[in-house]
């Protein structure tokens, strides 16, 4: 995390705070005998002033990275903190996990990089959250490292993120979808306001005209990486009168939505229509049928998140701030040519 300016000292805390040098030490060593406003008033200081410990450890010695999610539940996250739990245990680091509010009502960065100064942690990861220049900013005056999962903005070219080749995976997949035949693909994008999603939809737009052929605007629905969200943009597409005979989603979860959504309407997966889903998490497998993916490496990602945050924190800076891996096509049962049309013809 680059820094400028000497590092803050333990005494200009307890200066900003009013408080004396051994209350501010308290604080930050989780003593449990300091008054909740005087407490607060020293968290204050330590995020206004960037003030950081030496090292970043515990009181044990031992390096801690959090890894912040906002939402618990999602299966590309816990794929990803798979990777960096594994990559952690090898070089005996731990992990804590914490939720950071988004959504309408973001949690303030101000907040979760006091508590990620105050607890004494080596770095953090944050995963599939909004870091605007405001939040860069709060985080570069913790002097914390944090690296960023699949942002989604990149608003603050200082940022270092980890992601995965979205344009090419969206290619990729519809690619395929093109070469069994199909000429009519819907798309459920994720939201507009998503690189990763938008990039995945360029793809598919790339491929489409690579083969000579227009995307139909009413089959692309930019929609929240959500089950619900998906069922209901699919379930509109497939009750065109002419409807899709694919539908590439932008996620495994959305992919779930599409199944349902063609299931409440008699259509056959993949007989009457095919889909692809996207990340490749444990749900692929074990939808039925089992769901043809683009493949994030997610594991890897938070392999190589966890690797850049304690390279970070030793001051080696990576060779670039956005890390790309690439993606790959994982051929499942959820796909085939299309349906004959009323000729009889494909």
């Amino acid at each position: 995390m680059p820094a400028t300016g000497p590092r803050p000292t333990l005494t200009a805390v307890a200066d900003r705070a009013g408080v004396s040098i051994a209350t501010a030490s308290k604080v930050l060593n989780r003593h449990t005998d300091v008054a909740p406003a005087t407490r607060a008033r020293v968290e204050t200081a330590v995020a206004e002033l960037g003030y950081r410990t030496p090292g970043a450890r515990r009181a044990d010695g031992r390096r801690t990275v959090e890894f912040l999610v906002d939402v618990l539940d999602s299966p590309y996250a816990m794929e990803v903190l798979r990777g960096v739990t594994l990559a952690a245990e090898e070089v005996d680091v731990d992990v804590t996990v914490s939720r950071v509010r988004g959504g309408d009502r973001p949690e303030p960065a101000s907040s979760w990089t006091r508590r990620l100064v105050t607890a004494r942690r080596t770095g953090a990861i944050v995963v599939t959250a909004q870091v605007t220049g405001t939040t860069y900013a709060s985080i570069a005056r913790a002097r914390v490292p944090v690296v960023v999962v699949d942002p989604l903005h990149l608003t603050t070219p200082e940022l270092v993120s980890v992601g995965s080749t979205n344009w090419s995976g969206g290619r990729t997949a519809t690619e395929h979808l093109l070469g069994l035949g199909h000429t009519r693909i819907g798309v459920v994008g994720g939201p507009e306001a998503s690189i990763s999603a938008v990039a995945r939809v360029d793809g598919f737009r790339s491929a489409y005209q690579r083969a000579g052929l227009t995307p139909d605007p009413d089959l692309v629905r930019h929609v929240a990486f959500d089950r619900d969200a998906a069922l209901h943009a699919a379930d509109a597409m497939l009750r065109l009168p002419d409807r899709p005979t694919a539908v590439l989603a932008s996620s495994d979860v959305q992919a779930l939505g599409v199944l349902e959504a063609a299931r409440r309407l008699g259509l056959a997966v993949p007989r009457d229509l095919s889909v692809v889903g996207y990340d490749d998490t444990y749900l692929a497998a074990w939808t039925n049928p089992p769901l043809t993916c683009v493949h994030q490496p997610l594991q890897d990602i938070g392999r190589v998140a966890l690797r850049t945050v304690l390279g970070m924190d030793e001051g080696r800076l990576p060779d670039a701030h956005h890390i790309e891996l690439a993606t790959s096509l994982v051929v499942r049962d959820s796909t085939a040519p299309p349906p004959p049309g009323p000729d009889g013809r494909r």
